[in-house]
């Protein structure tokens, strides 16, 4: 009897295993679309947010009387001198670098912000965006290509009907590709290199299968195995899976609708178990917000740091969460900050310190 309920004991168990590893399987196949799908929803995000800063700005300088004049009176020192001053002044109080440049009706460059060594050179042969404005009066803001491939943000400087030219910010990919590497996601702009000859600037860069890579601060450890994949299996399919490596793909097109490249997302196998469920619809956004929390943090307090209104003990709790690339820049500010306090104050801090680290301590 016991003879004849082997065979079965082990069939049903092989089924078992077999059903095991199918629901796995299948299970981990669902959450790496969820994946790619949450990755295509979040660069979306980060395209129309860059778009839209873009935009306000561009619009602000398109009114301002000082370009409008210099514009019409064909000034390009003045308006050289007014735009890098209004970039600078963003620049000193936020950090941040704009790229702004003025246009002119037939297409010359006619001031830059961070240099005016091209006024007056030619872009119409770069740049079939701009015949856009031939036919619209309204902004324009998309992926273009052109001398590099960036987000240009297009607006027409009207006075009263007179179109005099046009205000465009340019900007790359650079802090989208940092916000993806926070998440654990390496990002690569890949341009079409049908565009190399109008692409001038960019015809030294690394190259990847058919395609001019775009964004400066790519992952370089991933160039080797992306030149080894199948492109086209990877459009239809949409995700390769390459050793510990997960492949995703998504189409890039330019504001009239050409696909001109593509972006690829590359993310270790061993970041998978990092993303929550698909069921939980707000893990995914408190995901990237806790990778982020540190470089914010950081970003906020090696800025803020030196103010007197910054206290120690504020600056001494990111002491856990410094990443060794930042500890002597972290070291040189709270050295700064100790030296303001006195003996007894300093006392009185690392009694503090070893109070919270007692507290923060499990007990056994």
């Amino acid at each position: 009897m016991l003879k004849k309920l082997v065979p079965i004991f082990t069939f049903v168990i092989v089924v078992i295993i077999l059903l095991i590893i199918y629901f796995r399987d299948t299970i981990k196949e669902q959450k790496i679309d969820y994946i790619l799908d949450k990755s295509l929803l979040t660069l979306e995000s980060q395209l129309k947010n860059e778009k839209i800063n873009s935009l306000n700005i561009a619009i602000s300088l398109s009114k301002n009387e000082a370009l409008i004049n210099a514009l019409e009176n064909d000034d390009e020192d003045l308006g050289y001198e007014i735009l890098s001053d209004i970039m600078n002044t963003i620049k000193e109080n936020t950090n941040i670098v704009i790229r702004t440049q003025i246009i002119t009706t037939d297409y010359n460059i006619f001031s830059r912000s961070w240099d005016n060594t091209y006024a007056g050179m030619p872009l119409q042969e770069y740049r079939t965006d701009l015949k856009y404005f031939q036919t619209h009066k309204t902004p324009r803001t998309s992926i273009e290509v052109g001398r590099m491939l960036s987000i240009k943000t297009t607006v027409p400087v009207y006075k009263d009907e007179t179109l005099l030219g046009f205000v465009e910010i340019i900007s790359f990919f650079d802090s989208i590709t940092d916000f993806f590497k926070n998440m654990g996601i390496d990002l690569y702009v890949l341009m079409d290199d049908k565009y190399f000859d109008i692409s001038v600037f960019m015809q030294e860069n690394v190259t990847v299968d058919k395609y001019i890579l775009s964004n400066r601060n790519y992952n370089h450890n991933n160039i080797k195995m992306l030149n080894n994949i199948d492109f086209k299996k990877l459009k239809i399919n949409r995700i390769l899976h390459r050793g510990d490596k997960y492949i995703f793909y998504e189409n890039m097109k330019n504001g009239d609708g050409e696909s001109i490249g593509m972006f690829l997302f590359v993310l270790d196998k061993e970041y998978l178990e990092y993303f929550k469920e698909p069921k939980d619809d707000v893990s995914f956004l408190i995901n990237m917000t806790r990778n982020n929390l540190y470089d914010i943090i950081k970003e906020h307090n090696y800025e803020d740091a030196l103010n007197d209104n910054i206290e120690i003990k504020s600056l001494l709790s990111l002491r856990d969460i410094i990443s060794k690339e930042d500890k002597k820049k972290y070291l040189e500010i709270v050295q700064k900050k100790l030296d303001k306090y006195s003996k007894d104050e300093l006392i009185q801090i690392i009694l503090e310190q070893k109070i919270i680290k007692k507290v923060d301590g499990k007990i056994r």
